[in-house]
């Protein structure tokens, strides 16, 4: 077990904390309680940004931007390598306030926090690579080229699940492309957006930086998220988090034509063919599907099992998941924490009693655990169900850790190449057939196979692994997905792109005033 006083005096945590960060801390509105899904009690509290406060700090964060876009790019990257630094001195303390806040097991809190250092040293090298383009004129003795200059303000909203890494898989790349950041985290996971803020503030002061370029608003988003996504001051919104929220942001900031970058919803599918190796997909799937308790927007919530193995596939999954050691995450033993709070338990009984009433078949899980370490009452026992894809639980996503299997191709291993490429496009076209398109898999050791999953004909998702499971992306390559998971990228080769707007310059070195197009105009 952690010391858990002593980690909230090193992130600088109070029992009440100001909410609202500018330059200055502030935050007058109603506190706030952030409530541990661990044992149901209150970790610390937060004040709120009123709607005065809001104002103030998107000028604050407007006048550093004003200062910060003047500064060469590769001292913007210097200023994120030391914001890596400091994340590393505080890794261990900030992923058990992720576990503590959000529920996620320990090794999982400290992983998410590598991701924000390696989306740091990440974003340090894009500093210094911020290309553009030479084009050719027409015209004699003009030359032409692209180049890329910072964007404004750029406003973060992040969902529960990811409570640190989102801000950071934004904010970094968008400090080295000269932009401000104004961030509106979870008011489930306020407390460790407040140690991140603490984190970059000391940064940004020790660096002579202007602060007020880590901007951060915590309030209630009728009212604080709603002025956020209408403000034109904020000519971006990078948000995190249901397709229901995004389809409201994506209409109002489109209707003020203003840029989104939308990470929404997941139902993610991994195909395992007769060809796969059952071993490794078993465990891909236990991750993919427990890990953090069924509640990453890429979390394994179909599998797409042939027939001829789906017994044996089944029965493996059932076995690892009677071994899957659920309790306080703070725990090393602990493989899989309580869910976000009683309403997401709510939501997975919900959706379990709604499998049985279309036809499916409960194998195991689905119990809401109690007293004792399990008093919060947000514990549960992962499930798997036997179901069809067409049923309509199946085509949502439930943000649990309920695993959905259903078949495809006969009994026996097909013949030949021709009935394996025609089982594998039923199992790709029902794969396809949801609504989202984030994440996705094929297990199999058959080039035949992958390489249809991998081709134009294979899987609508933006990303599409094989012999890997759907979670664990890496901060390499681009993050996000089509369809309602809202088109958006984060991370990549060309990912500071979002983020900066690209002008085209013509310089005429000439002494005459050739037009393009060859048009003459007058003598």
């Amino acid at each position: 077990m952690s010391d858990i006083q002593g980690i909230l005096n090193r992130l600088g945590i109070e029992a009440v904390n100001p909410g609202v960060f500018n330059g200055e801390w502030m935050g007058s509105e109603s506190k706030l309680d952030s409530v541990s899904p661990i044992d149901g009690k209150v970790i610390a509290s937060v004040t709120q940004s009123t709607e005065e406060e809001y104002d103030k700090s998107i000028a604050a964060c407007q006048r550093a931007f004003h200062s910060w876009r003047m500064e060469p790019a590769p001292k913007r990257g210097e200023v994120v390598r030391q914001l890596g630094n400091a994340l590393r001195v505080h890794k261990k303390d900030l992923g058990s306030l992720v576990a503590m806040e959000m529920g996620k097991i320990q090794a999982e809190g400290e992983g998410e926090v590598q991701e924000m250092i390696d989306i740091c040293d990440f974003a340090v090298g894009l500093s210094r690579q911020l290309y553009g383009l030479t084009m050719h004129s027409e015209r004699p003795l003009h030359r032409m080229y692209e180049q890329w200059h910072p964007l404004g303000v750029v406003g973060v909203i992040s969902a529960f699940n990811f409570p640190v890494a989102v801000w950071a898989w934004n904010s970094a790349l968008s400090a080295v492309c000269g932009n401000a950041t104004v961030w509106k985290p979870s008011s489930k996971t306020p407390i460790t957006a407040i140690a991140c803020t603490r984190i970059a503030q000391k940064v940004c002061h020790d660096t002579g930086v202007d602060p007020a370029i880590f901007s951060l608003v915590i309030g209630r988003g009728s009212t604080i998220g709603e002025k956020l996504i209408n403000d034109t001051r904020i000519p971006m919104v990078s948000a995190t988090g249901s397709c229901r929220m995004g389809y409201r942001i994506g209409e109002v900031v489109g209707k003020r034509l203003g840029r989104t970058i939308l990470e929404l919803g997941g139902n993610n599918a991994i195909i395992v063919t007769s060809h796969a190796d059952l071993e490794m997909a078993t465990r891909a799937i236990v991750f993919g599907s427990v890990g953090t308790a069924g509640q990453r927007c890429t979390s394994t919530r179909r599998i797409i099992a042939h027939e001829s193995i789906r017994k044996d596939l089944t029965n493996r999954l059932l076995s690892a998941y009677k071994q899957v050691k659920i309790g306080n995450p703070l725990n090393e033993s602990t493989l899989m924490g309580p869910l976000i709070d009683k309403g997401a338990v709510k939501d997975f009984t919900n959706a379990i009693e709604r499998v049985k009433k279309e036809g499916g078949e409960i194998l195991c899980g689905g119990e809401v655990l109690s007293g004792g370490e399990y008093e919060s009452g947000c514990y549960v026992t992962p499930c798997i169900a036997n179901v069809k894809n067409e049923f309509a639980i199946v085509q949502e996503e439930t943000f649990a850790p309920i695993l959905y299997i259903m078949g495809y191709g006969s009994a026996q291993k097909p013949a030949d190449p021709a009935a394996l490429q025609a089982e594998t496009r039923d199992a790709i076209r029902m794969h396809n057939n949801v609504p989202q398109g984030l994440s996705s898999s094929v297990f199999s050791q058959n080039i035949l196979e992958t390489e249809m999953f991998l081709s134009a004909a294979g899987s609508d998702c933006g990303i599409a692994n094989v012999n890997i499971g759907t979670s664990g992306a890496e901060i390499g390559g681009a993050f996000g997905g089509e369809k309602e998971t809202g088109g958006g990228r984060e991370s990549g080769s060309d990912c500071w792109k979002a983020y900066m707007r690209r002008q085209t310059n013509t310089i005429n070195w000439s002494t005459e005033l050739p037009l393009a197009q060859g048009i003459k105009f007058g003598d």
